[in-house]
Parts: C-alpha cells; structure tokens; sequence
C-alpha cells in the first residue's frame, strides 16, 4: 500500500517554540525569520558573526543586502546554538566543495544537520538529527521566462505536466517544481553538478509533495520524503530530508 503522503503545511501551522525546545530523532524543524531588522538588532547579529562571515557581508554592494546577510547569519547561529546549548559566537562551520554549510569538526557529535534559504525579507532554516536535508524557498510571482526555464530544468514527465495546467496555475505549479527540486539538490549538497532533469517531482497545486524518480536508481526515491510549505501569502517552499516517516514541526523565530 501506498503511504500517506504529507500535505503541506500552511501559515496557520507555524508556532512559538515552547522555551526549552529539544529535536528528537525522527524530527524536522523548520524555522520562518524575517531578515529585516532593526538597526539595534542587526548590529547584534554582527557582532556573532566569524571574520569569514562579517568578510562576505561586506561584500555585498547595497547596504540593505549586506544587513539581511548578517541577520541570516545570525539567526542561523542563534538557532544552532540553542540545539548545541552554546553562545551563538560559539558556532563554527565548514564548508561542503559546492558550498554547501555544515557544523565544523568540533561540534559534529551532536549530529545536527540543517540548510538554510531565503526570498527576499524571508528566511527559511530546516534541521534534523537524521540525514541529509536541504530547503528552499520562493516569492509566487508572474515570471515571463517561466516557460523557458521550465523546457530548459524541468524532466520529461515534469514538463509533461507543467504543460498540461491551466494557465492560471502555471505560476505556482512552476514554483512548487523548482523549489521541490532546489530542496532535493540541496540535500545533497551537489550544487548545479546534479542535473534538474535527472529526477522528478510533484508539481501540480494541491497535489501533495513526492519524489518520483531519481535516475538511474528505480529505489532511490523511497529513501527520501519531500514536504511542501507556505510559509507566508504568496510564498512556497520545500523541506527534502532522507529517511521515512518523520514528524515535521514548524517554528516562528524572534
């Protein structure tokens, strides 16, 4: 029989953490933050950043990116170290070869793993105590290449479908494609060296989040569970993890 497929969760799922919040094996966290801050808390946020970090957010030309790199940070190190029960400053990461981040050596007996995305003001931050996961996110919106991106990135069956929408549901059956995918590469840390068109994945609105295929492996696509989100009006995501059967939990983040 077919497992029951989980269904995405919408704002109304989001919730305030309870004070002492733990991750259980068999979990995932999703974290929604907004990047815009104010000044105050920014210049907070900085101070917690590496050299590295503080190094990369100047490198961004407008001051309004360079506060929301910061706040991104931040909040990835506040988030970490509530899990690892450590000071934000703390926190030390390392680096996949396609840039993918991960915590460093020293803090790897927690076994915590997480990705982070953004669109715009708003931030999305997954974790788990199991394997790999990635997360994506973006801003529904007309895009007049869409049709064009979708012949280029999108598999055979993908494309199949996409095509086959209505016109009115174009937009977001090709944001549910793309973030679905982007959240399966991020996984696993492959970057753009993973072909798009080289596995498929649910697309249209309302039907619930799957990964269909993976080539060349006809088995590799069980092995991974794929959730759709929307975490804010006219907004999606998407959380790939590997592994079965694990309770999605979703935070709002101060």
């Amino acid at each position: 029989m077919d497992p029951v497929r989980p269904m995405p969760v919408s704002e109304r799922a989001w919730q305030s953490p309870a004070p002492r919040l733990t991750l259980e094996d068999g979990e995932i966290h999703v974290w929604r933050a907004s990047l815009d801050r104010p000044a105050g808390a920014v210049d907070s946020m900085r101070r917690t950043l590496s050299a590295d970090e503080r190094q990369r957010a100047s490198r961004f030309r407008f001051e309004r990116d360079r506060e929301r790199f910061a706040v991104g940070r931040g909040v990835l190190r506040r988030l970490c170290g509530l899990y690892l029960d450590l000071d934000p400053g703390q926190i030390r990461f390392s680096y996949g070869p396609r840039g993918k981040p991960s915590l460093a050596p020293g803090h790897r007996s927690a076994r915590l793993g997480f990705n982070l995305a953004h669109s715009g003001s708003l931030a999305l931050y997954a974790f788990t105590r199991g394997g790999p996961i990635g997360v994506d996110v973006e801003h529904v919106r007309p895009l007049p290449d869409a049709d064009d991106l979708a012949a280029r990135f999108f598999s055979a069956c993908e494309r199949e479908t996409y095509g086959e929408l209505p016109p009115g549901q174009k937009p977001l059956g090709f944001y549910l494609c793309w973030t679905r995918k982007e959240a399966f590469v991020k996984a696993l840390g492959e970057g753009l060296s993973l072909p798009l068109d080289s596995f498929d994945v649910s697309l249209a609105p309302g039907e619930p989040a799957r990964l269909l295929q993976v080539a060349p492996d006809p088995d590799e696509a069980a092995r991974w569970s794929l959730y759709s989100l929307e975490p804010r009006p006219a907004f999606v995501g998407a959380v790939a993890v590997r592994g079965r059967n694990q309770q999605l939990l979703c935070w709002d983040c101060c």
